[in-house]
């Protein structure tokens, strides 16, 4: 059986598979793969920070996640599917790893943000056509 996710730890190796696994898939690794390579420490810690925090709320992540999809958009378009596969692939992390109130928060969670990232990107998009 597998355990919830309870500890930074966790988090850790949650974050890890599921870059593992972006970053080898042909439709979207590529998207992550600039951002990773210019400051793969910084951003890992980014993540785990940010993560931490939405599943087990220690308050440890200061920032906007907007600000480096903005990055990773700007040279090459998000799309829907684009953001559906992502969330199929973290979801296939968690559900690879564990199951519990946690696993199921953090199912959710990234989901949440995830649709929030997109109208945001879609809302800047818009901007650029007005």
């Amino acid at each position: 059986m597998k355990k919830d996710i309870e500890t930074r730890t966790d988090i850790e190796l949650l974050v890890n598979l599921f870059y593992e696994r972006i970053l080898a898939d042909r439709q979207i690794g590529y998207l992550f793969q600039r951002i990773v390579e210019a400051n793969e420490g910084l951003r890992l810690q980014t993540m785990y920070d940010f993560f931490e925090n939405i599943i087990l709320f220690t308050g440890r992540y200061e920032g906007h996640p907007m600000n480096l999809h903005q990055l990773r958009h700007a040279p090459t378009p998000l799309t829907a599917p684009d953001f559906d596969h992502c969330n199929e692939l973290f979801v296939w992390s968690v559900d690879s790893l564990f199951m519990g109130k946690n696993a199921s928060l953090a199912k959710q969670r990234a989901s949440k943000i995830s649709g929030i990232i997109q109208t945001e990107i879609s809302n800047l998009k818009q901007k650029d056509i007005d």
